[in-house]
């Protein structure tokens, strides 16, 4: 176990909710099954493009214990991705199958605490001379500052060239033989096909000419200094080849460039690399990894990978970096135009970066970040706004003890195109809050194409459940902002989708906030939680796979007003929680997969190839056999096609028209096709007549052989009630 010192400047970037209700029955820890019982978690596209392939434990051949799935803080599987993993012993492996080429391996692992040691890996079935080093010295960490943070950041990460190339198919098993450490759990593994070293420019210096020696545990902080003095003199590059350089003490870098020979090969090793009281930019740090040996979260301790000021036009891209307490953490003076792009960031104690103040007109994209020990991207409008940001298609994984992104206070950022997923503990997925002293929001708040997999979680200290996307007017009401979310995606939230709350419990106002083009494809609870006063209008959202019922509206205190909700176009989310007093437990936990003969079409997003107005596709899908698709009229063929968010197993379609004798019994002459992907079809029912009777509920139905399918059309060649497709409700059973 690892104490820390209490944060002295207040806000710490960590969550020490002060939120307030009662009651939320928590979710039990999975118990321990076969592997091959194991389902594999759904996945969604956005995010950071990577040139690693990740492969999961649970999905692979193993003959280990798989746990899980789990969501309550402080247990093992909950820190996993996709919240399962594989428990390995003595004699035990994972055998990962290759998706593509790759020469190289990171593996995401727990051990127990107190152990170290390695753990064999084969390639091909042949074992390689050096196995995965491993140790829990960066794992089991305590927060007693912090309410509510339990011991946790179980896992840590390992990685390994082959020293081959290795094929698509190819197996690659995780194996514990004799002489490796006794117990292991594997989460999943990263797979790359790493390129060569790079070589030095042709203009640049080398720091090894001003006396670093590489692997040899010697300090070559001065060596450094040196090399970073001359290249900023001479306005060169400084060059640092491959191997392990040991940092002993903190550098300041100012108008000057770094670059390494690739992350996989130049290792600067040191808790503080860099630390800047003052910058006034064009720094550039390219292509090297920075490993840190920090075990404890030491708020009074600049831990980080970078620490400070980046000045204007700075760029950090093509950086590995890993065990510090953060990986970028820019404060004590003005930053702008900043460029931090194509990083993969670790297994932090806490950030993976923040924008400590003053921040602005920078951009953060296409960076990696797992296993945070507090926000994985958060801006901190502390003292001074950061205003004019962008954050854009990053993807975090596992951030466990607050949210994937957050912003705090501040104007005119937008965060577009992210994939935050697995979150636990204090935090949620997407945060917008007037909350930590900072500069309150305003300007435009822009949150557009973002999605949020298995994210919100249960607040320990308040017993009820964070959404995947919240908003937070702890301290004051977040008003005079515009804040407009659009094309956002909510899937498998443990609790509620979206919520708004005061979360210091004074039902201060949240306003501002427009929600436009929503899908949300399962939930714990509720679609929308309110927690607080206010007025939001809500749009376009489909939800499907509503856990308990589709709004809680009830404020804090209980002699505020209710949130007034407006809007249009929304679907599958009806009904609002009645007692006020009380917090339903989710439904059966999260979301599961559906049980046999269940309807997996409700709510789901239904496209067409032609409608009249007033009869959309969408219509067919609301559980509502009363309203009804018409598709154009005198013009068949016509095609109703509804995306069931994923491939499932289906064995049986219903179709029904409106249960009305006003609808005279007819025949629709209709093929029902299925697909993977959208473009190529396979028939699943034979194109026939289709007779709708109202003696029989009109109501028509056809079981076929059980299938994978994610997409289910109708493709209709005829009528002979009218000139057009018609379907009230299309019904797609689970098998």
């Amino acid at each position: 176990m690892f104490p820390t010192s209490s944060r002295p400047r207040g806000r710490a970037a960590l969550l020490t909710a002060a939120l307030v209700s009662s009651g939320l029955a928590v979710f039990a820890v999975g118990t321990a099954s076969p592997a091959a019982a194991a389902t594999c978690p759904a996945t969604a596209p956005g995010g950071a493009s990577t040139p690693f392939r990740t492969v999961e434990a649970e999905c692979s051949a193993t003959n280990g214990t798989a746990i899980g799935p789990a969501y309550t803080q402080a247990s093992l599987a909950s820190e996993a991705s996709g919240r399962q993993a594989v428990t390995l012993g003595q004699g035990q492996y994972v055998e990962f199958t290759l998706p593509a080429a790759a020469n190289s391996i990171n593996v995401r692992y727990s051990l127990p605490d107190g152990s170290s040691g390695r753990m064999s890996v084969y390639v091909g079935g042949t074992k390689l001379g050096s196995g995965l080093s491993v140790t829990s010295q960066y794992s089991y960490t305590d927060t007693p500052g912090i309410p509510g943070a339990k011991t946790h950041h179980f896992f840590d990460d390992s990685r390994l060239l082959f020293g081959q190339n290795a094929g698509a198919g190819t197996k690659v098993k995780v194996q514990l033989d004799s002489g490796d450490v006794g117990q292991a759990t594997i989460d999943l593994a990263d797979f790359e096909q790493v390129g060569g070293a790079g070589t030095k420019p042709a203009d640049a210096l080398s720091v090894t000419d001003y006396g670093a020696t590489p692997d040899d545990s010697s300090d070559d902080t001065q060596a450094f200094r040196n090399g970073l003095a001359a290249a900023r003199s001479q306005g060169k590059e400084l060059w640092v080849p491959a191997g392990r350089f040991e940092i002993g003490s903190a550098l300041q870098i100012d108008q000057t460039t770094v670059r390494g020979a690739g992350q996989w090969y130049t290792v600067l090793h040191g808790n503080n690399i860099f630390n800047n009281g003052s910058a006034s930019g064009n720094i550039k740090l390219y292509d090297f990894a920075v490993f840190g040996s920090v075990s404890e979260r030491n708020d009074s301790s600049p831990d980080n990978a970078f620490h400070g000021v980046l000045g204007a036009g700075s760029t950090v891209s093509g950086l590995w970096i890993q065990n510090t307490k953060c990986g970028l953490w820019l404060m004590s003076g003005a930053s702008s135009n900043l460029t931090i792009e194509n990083n993969r960031i670790l297994d932090t104690q806490a950030d993976g970066i923040n924008f400590d103040g003053a921040v602005t007109n920078s951009t953060l994209h296409n960076n990696y970040l797992r296993n945070n020990g507090d926000d994985g991207l958060a801006l901190w409008s502390n003292g001074q706004a950061d205003s004019g940001n962008s954050l854009t298609d990053n993807t975090v994984v596992q951030p466990n003890l607050a949210n994937g992104i957050a912003l705090y206070g501040g104007s005119d950022n937008t965060v577009s195109g992210n994939l935050v997923q697995d979150t636990n503990a204090l935090g949620g997925g997407y945060l917008v809050a007037n909350r930590f002293s900072s500069v309150p929001l305003s300007g435009t708040v822009t949150l557009s194409d973002n999605t949020a997999l298995r994210a919100g979680a249960l607040d320990p200290n308040w017993q009820f459940g964070v959404g995947a996307l919240w908003f937070d007017a702890r301290d004051q009401a977040i008003s005079g902002v515009a804040i407009k979310v659009n094309g956002f995606t909510a899937i498998d939230s443990p609790y509620e989708a979206i919520q708004f709350i005061d979360g210091n419990g004074a039902g201060k106002v949240v306003s501002g906030i427009t929600i436009d083009g929503v899908t949300v494809r399962g939930t714990g609870t509720f679609v929308a939680q309110s927690q607080t006063q206010g007025s939001v209008s809500i749009s376009n959202l489909t939800a499907s796979g509503v856990g308990v019922t589709g709004t809680y509206n009830c404020p804090y205190p209980s002699s505020t007003p209710q949130m007034t909700f407006s809007g249009s176009g929304n679907t599958g989310w009806t009904g609002t929680w009645g007692d006020c007093s009380s917090w339903p437990a989710p439904n059966s936990g999260p979301p599961q997969p559906p049980q046999s003969g269940t309807n997996i079409a409700r709510g789901k997003l239904t496209t067409a190839s032609g409608s009249v107005g007033g009869f959309p596709p969408g219509n067919a899908v609301d559980g509502n056999a009363s309203s009804y698709w018409e598709s154009t009229n005198n013009a068949f063929p016509q095609t109703l096609t509804v995306d069931l968010g994923s491939a499932s197993a289906v064995d049986k379609v219903t179709l029904k028209l409106p249960p009305s004798a006003d609808w005279a019994a007819r025949t629709e002459t209709l093929t029902v096709q299925g697909s993977t992907d959208g473009s190529s079809w396979t028939t699943l029912v034979p194109s026939r007549g289709w007779t709708f009777d109202p003696a029989s509920a009109n109501t028509a139905s056809a079981a076929f052989a059980t299938t994978t399918q994610r997409f289910v059309r109708l493709n209709i060649t005829g009528n002979t009630g009218w000139p057009a497709g018609q379907i009230s409700e299309l019904e797609v059973a689970a098998a």
